[in-house]
């Protein structure tokens, strides 16, 4: 999911004191997290954490010497852990004062490069508990590399089989597709079915099996001596058993030890990522293989530079080498990584002294993270979070996944809390984390729906996270070596202050919703709240989407044409080779462009602070249109390049990113005829939301100024000076509506805050708009639309305080109702500041 920068986030603690944990059984006996220690290297992991790893600190404390201050706190070492920086210091002086060259050269520099693969290839395989005697260590690109190459050497007959087990990771599941093409079965499993898969009677040809050493979902652990028992059970069989044996090992190696030497018959191949154990480098994965199988490895295919022997040009002859590393590593090595690992591993020895200490440290703050996480509980005594896994019939790794749910036992998205995690400076993760069997199985997703799903427009990393209140992922803490205690602590505060004891919306709201349908605003005189009078304070466009908006001054009437209003969401900025629209929420920047429409000239100004402005004109024929591929929330729209140089090079200079404008050329119509006139291919006239701009969900948002002003007074209410913002920021602007409205001065009855979620239509000058339901909002109205800073507000309040079936909400989503010809003809609806508002409600 795109996230916050941790470096922009300063991680947060209420003030108030937390009721102590009740007590939570773990192990068979009741514990509370006092109850847990973690162990802390002797004593040693506060003085680890300042001097290795600096970056998780505010460097001003460091370096005053005070009492360091969180600048992040860093809960996604599944994804990558941190490295540390006696480690890089080391590489970079080694780096500048040697030459790392091509090994496959015969100079000095090349030579030397040489020794120092050979000598971290030995010192690799003896931190993983193994030698080279034993086994080959093969340096790929990374752990799915290794993966794939595994399953090329493995001989698989037509009549055998490919099996892997739930907890499988994607790159694992993948080898089905090559599988497929040799005509053998692919057979997806439990890992407790293996004793019956393996077994002689169940048996035919040659077979693959798979299975990870520790889950990436759930961190679930499983044993690693399965080919020791193939071995038992094929023990008079000659040559290799008919079962080959794949270990993913990446996750698992990050925090225990393989010790593969103490395994009488270990597995034929074992795949791990580097970056996964030390941080660094990326892109260096390797791919152990036992030494007894290589004999019966598959021949290999494709063969690269530094492979052969020898080989001919002219014919089919090529001989390969005879030492197994260099006849499977194709091309130049990653020798700078290589290299790099060396000093990788001698930090870690040195920080750690060993593997050993560090499964100690893994095991302790996971039991302590788990049992705290179980402890979280709402006043009228439901769970707070739904742990998948950690039960005492199994063993886990350091990783956690769960999902949060209200005081009513109903899930909250995964997506919200991921977002007021990082505007709390932590960094988790969310998702189902490549893990398909795993996430499908905790969380009771059928194949079915997933499918229908997809059929959707569901894609993996999309906000999209409950599906009729069922989430179809979840969040995953993971955590490291040089996790602390402070860090479990902190995530815990945060849960329990941001969604203990909160109810996913309060009744008194949630009663309020309209009940979204098709319908809605048909029948749109039928009722009237006559007693409410409310008028316009300022209509908004937003004539490219993500960047400034700009008010429409308040003499002037504005257009409703049948995609909204006009010029509202004309255009997007694209990434060259990019079919989704630039967002603000992931460039900043772009709050800083703004806007401006000269109508007379029919010309769009755009002005941004240090740049020069520049005038793109509102007439298709000048905007020279190329038509391209987009999709705005997952639904594929057309739109059109403006091949316009000189703005493609405004835009990018000021966004510091290669883009260009794009536009949808109905939008630079009023009305029906005058886009027959443009002659658009006629795909365009069949889109998936023909009546939509480039907006996400409907036409037109409409905020009130009194539910502002609530926002506004909560915030004030806690205190939040840290992240506060003066009336002028926290206004309704902030939450980048069309239509702003306000109770009018001379009404009986003034606007409640958040009433608006209940009506179902309103009429502004005669035209008619169906309330279609709740702004769903992301923590993009938290960034300062004057400086793009990232803010925490009003965001996180909000996510405490307004959400609607787990997600935060603000504003009414408006459509323009079509019972009217007004907006097919060249007679259009108005609307302008000071228009008087009618509500329509059951």
């Amino acid at each position: 999911m795109p996230a916050t920068s941790p470096q922009t986030c300063t991680p947060y603690l209420p003030s108030a004191t937390p009721p102590p944990s009740p007590p939570v059984s773990l192990n068979g006996r009741a514990n509370t997290a006092a109850d847990l220690s973690v162990y802390d290297y002797d004593g040693r992991l506060d003085m680890i954490r300042q001097t290795e790893y600096p970056q998780l600190f505010d460097p001003k404390s460091l370096a005053c010497g005070e009492k360091p201050q969180l600048k992040t706190v860093y809960l996604d070492h599944g994804g990558s852990t941190l490295y540390a920086t006696s480690y890089i210091k080391a590489h970079t002086e080694a780096m500048l004062l040697n030459i790392p060259a091509n090994p496959h050269s015969r100079h000095v520099e090349s030579m030397w490069t040489q020794a120092k693969i050979d000598h971290t290839r030995d010192q690799l395989l003896n931190f993983l508990g193994t030698s080279a005697e034993e086994y080959a260590t093969i340096f790929t690109a990374n752990a799915t590399a290794s993966i794939r190459l595994a399953a090329e050497l493995t001989p698989i007959t037509a009549d055998g089989k490919f099996c892997f087990t739930r907890a499988s990771h994607t790159s694992v599941v993948g080898v089905r597709n090559m599988v497929n093409e040799l005509g053998a079965s692919v057979c997806p499993i439990e890992f407790s079915e293996i004793p019956d898969v393996i077994a002689p009677e169940a048996t035919r040809g040659t077979n693959l099996l798979a299975y990870p050493a520790q889950c990436n979902f759930s961190g679930e652990r499983f044993p690693l001596d399965v080919a020791n028992k193939i071995a038992n059970t094929y023990a008079d069989t000659e040559g290799h058993p008919p079962w080959w044996v794949l270990v993913d090992a990446a996750a698992y190696a990050a925090s225990s030890p393989l010790n593969l030497d103490q395994l009488t018959a270990g597995p034929d191949f074992v795949a791990l990522s580097m970056y996964k154990i030390f941080g660094a480098p990326t892109g260096l994965g390797v791919l152990l293989v036992r030494r007894s199988s290589i004999p019966y490895l598959h021949p290999k295919g494709y063969f690269g530079g530094g492979t052969v022997a020898g080989v001919a040009f002219d014919q089919q002859w090529q001989v390969y080498r005879d030492d197994i590393e260099s006849r499977l590593e194709d091309g130049t090595l990653n020798f700078q990584g290589i290299l790099s690992l060396q000093h990788a591993l001698d930090a870690h020895s040195r920080i750690y002294h060993s593997m050993e200490n560090v499964a100690r440290h893994a095991q302790s703050i996971t039991a302590y993270a788990q049992v705290s996480l179980r402890s979280l509980t709402h006043s009228n005594g439901r769970l707070l979070c739904e742990i998948y896994g950690h039960t005492s019939n199994a063993d886990y790794g350091p990783t956690i996944a769960f999902n949060v749910k209200d005081n009513s036992g109903r899930f909250v998205g995964f997506v919200e809390v991921e977002r007021l995690a990082v505007m709390a400076g932590i960094s988790l993760r969310s998702g189902r984390f490549c893990n398909p069997g795993a996430a499908q199985g905790w969380l009771h997703l059928p194949t079915s729906e997933l499918i229908r799903h997809s059929s959707m427009g569901l894609v993996c990393g999309d906000d999209h996270d409950l599906i009729e209140g069922k989430p179809i992922g979840a969040l995953r803490v993971s955590f490291g070596a040089m996790t602390s205690k402070q860090d479990v602590d902190v995530l815990v505060e945060f849960l329990k202050w941001n969604f203990c004891n909160h109810s996913i919306m309060a009744d008194s709201v949630s009663d309020m919703i309209c009940t979204t349908s098709k319908d809605a605003g048909k029948d749109i005189h039928r009722h009237k709240a006559s007693s409410l009078q409310a008028e316009v304070e300022d209509v908004v466009i937003y004539p490219i989407k993500s960047c400034h908006g700009w008010i429409v001054p308040r003499n002037m009437a504005w257009e409703i044409t049948q995609y909204g209003l006009r010029f509202d969401r004309l255009f997007v900025i694209m990434r060259e080779n990019s079919t989704v629209p630039m967002q603000q929420k992931r460039y900043p920047a772009m709050a800083l462009i703004r806007p401006r429409i000269n109508a007379a000239q029919s010309a769009l100004i755009l002005e941004a602070s240090g740049h020069a402005p520049v005038e793109v004109s509102l007439r298709p024929e000048q905007l020279h249109l190329e038509e391209i591929q987009s999709c705005v929330c997952n639904s594929h729209v057309q739109a059109m390049r403006v091949r316009l140089k000189k703005i493609s090079c405004w835009l990018s200079t000021v966004l510091s990113v290669s883009c260009y404008l794009a536009c949808d050329p109905r939008l630079l119509t009023s009305n029906v005829k005058e886009c027959a006139q443009l002659k658009l291919p006629m795909d365009n006239l069949h889109l998936a939301r023909p009546d939509m701009s480039f907006a996400n969900q409907a036409q037109i948002l409409m905020v009130t100024c009194e539910s502002a002003q609530q926002v506004e007074d909560w915030i004030a209410q806690e205190h939040c000076s840290d992240t506060a913002m003066d009336k002028a920021e926290l206004g309704p602007m902030q939450y980048r509506p069309n239509i702003i409205i306000k109770s009018r001065s001379t009404g009986t009855r003034k606007i409640r805050p958040f009433e608006e979620l209940g009506w179902e239509a309103v009429t502004i000058n005669g035209a008619k708009f169906s309330v279609v339901g709740p702004c769903r909002r992301c923590q993009m109205i938290s960034i300062h639309q004057d400086s793009a800073k990232r803010l925490k507000e009003p965001y996180s309040t909000l996510a405490r305080k307004m959400r609607v079936d787990g997600k935060v909400v603000f504003g009414v989503y408006l459509n323009v109702t079509n019972n009217s010809d007004s907006c097919l003809t060249e007679h259009c609806s108005t609307i302008r500041s000071g228009a008087v508002l009618d509500v329509y409600s059951s």
